[in-house]
């Protein structure tokens, strides 16, 4: 029986790593901070949206 749960969490991290990878190429334009941004991938999206005017702070 497949665990879904492992299959959920497998999506999760890549759907992160490509939003973090998209934000970072768009604010930079440098690869090396994409890749960067996609290792800690969620980490780099909160702070993204905290820190931007109308984001999730207000």
């Amino acid at each position: 029986m497949i665990e879904r749960g492992g299959e959920a969490a497998k999506v999760g991290i890549g759907l992160g790593s490509a939003l973090a990878i998209a934000i970072s190429w768009t604010q930079n334009q440098s690869i090396l901070w994409a890749i960067f941004h996609g290792f800690i991938s969620w980490l780099y999206v909160i702070y993204y949206a905290f820190t931007r005017p109308g984001g999730l702070a207000g």
